[in-house]
């Protein structure tokens, strides 16, 4: 699932100094922010415009027309890179994130297909093997999820639907894997 540029972020950090363990000197440093894109998850570096002040959880414009908070993208950057702080919003902004677009996850439980002969998408979510995608599969083919509940309460046993997807976004983050679900 390739997913196109984004045009909003939504801020995990703002730094009005710049990086701490930045040994220029306090003029020549720039703020920063750290963000995550809104559709493709990409961890982002900003850089804010003059005078302008951010909270986590923030929404920001960083598509190609006129930007009213943010400069420019400085670009992608890896997870390692994030500050404490980024790191401690990350889970809950990806929280907020997967339940504001749920329709999009419980569509993957309804469409979600064989990537080779052995390897079915649905097993790439951590938690969910072999009998739980069979499982997935049998009560979609009945009739489509609607919702996390639905897919809760018509599969036995199976672990959170939104911590899976949660566990599996942050995963690929992290390279963890060949495969991109959502990332």
């Amino acid at each position: 699932m390739m997913m196109g540029k984004d045009d909003y972020a939504i801020v995990l950090d703002f730094l009005p100094n710049g990086y701490p363990f930045d040994n220029r000197p306090m003029h020549r440093k720039t703020a920063v922010v750290q963000a995550i894109g809104k559709v493709s998850f990409a961890i982002l570096e900003l850089v804010p415009r003059k005078d302008v002040g951010l909270q986590s959880g923030e929404e920001v414009y960083i598509g190609e027309a006129k930007r009213d908070k943010i400069h420019h993208v400085l670009g992608r950057i890896p997870l390692s890179k994030l500050t404490q702080t980024a790191r401690g919003e990350l889970e809950f902004i990806l929280k907020d994130m997967i339940d504001k677009n749920q329709q999009k996850y419980i569509d993957f439980f309804n469409k979600s297909g064989a990537i080779s002969t052995r390897m079915h998408q649905l097993e790439l979510l951590p938690g969910i093997g072999k009998k739980h995608m069979w499982e997935i599969i049998e009560k979609r083919n009945e009739k489509p999820f609607e919702n996390f509940d639905d897919i809760r309460n018509r599969v036995k046993l199976l672990p959170s639907p939104e911590k899976s997807i949660l566990k599996r976004i942050l995963a690929e983050m992290n390279e963890e894997d060949k495969y991109k679900l959502f990332t």
